[in-house]
């Protein structure tokens, strides 16, 4: 599960607009680093072509549209039509906002299994990527070094207070994901937090 989502009340019930994964072809779908960049830059910037995603994500074009058509095809993005200045040109949006998913639900599914440790991979690797970029760079924007945080704890949780715990952190992420951005003419920046919480040692 990531961050800025929230369990369902039920198996499979959106909850806030978050998709819950179902099918091994949408995870095996997210578990690659262009498209996973793709369906981040979509929630980020909104719709976009394929070549606004291309320069984004610094592919080729040609790529890009490959990229597009398997998400499609998962169910993850789908057309714009109607931004469309002409039939030649393809805009493209998220499905959904936010996607979630629980190895639980496929244990009988190896493909769909391997595919969601393939996804889980690869989203660790890019919160830790986001981080060293983060690092090698705060020096030249000393406000935003000022603002940024960085926090762990120790907790003595039982799973179902753990469950508890990440429902009340994750309101107030969604919280500030969904509140209508003042109009006060303070420029505003894309932020990317993450948390995690599991058993672990010293």
């Amino acid at each position: 599960m990531t961050p800025s989502e929230r369990p369902p009340s039920r198996a499979g019930a959106p909850q806030d607009g978050v998709r819950t994964i179902t099918d091994a072809k949408a995870l095996s779908a997210m578990a690659n680093p262009f498209r996973s960049r793709m369906m981040d830059a979509l929630k980020v910037d909104g719709p976009s072509t394929a070549s606004g995603l291309a320069a984004r994500t610094g592919q080729a074009v040609g790529s890009a549209s490959h990229h597009l058509k398997v998400l499609s095809e998962a169910g993850l993005v789908e057309e714009a039509p109607e931004l469309a200045k002409d039939r030649r040109e393809r805009w493209w949006r998220l499905v959904d906002p936010g996607t979630r998913w629980s190895r639980a639900d496929f244990a009988s599914d190896t493909a769909a299994v391997t595919a969601a440790y393939a996804a889980e991979a690869l989203i660790v690797q890019r919160q830790f990527e986001r981080v060293q970029e983060w690092n090698a760079n705060a020096a030249t924007v000393p406000e935003w070094d000022d603002a940024a945080f960085a926090t762990q704890n120790w907790l003595r949780l039982s799973p179902s207070e753990l469950r508890e715990f990440s429902g009340e952190l994750i309101d107030v992420l969604l919280r500030w994901s969904h509140r209508d951005t003042p109009d006060d003419g303070v420029e505003r920046e894309s932020v990317f937090v993450f948390a995690r919480g599991f058993p672990a040692q010293p």
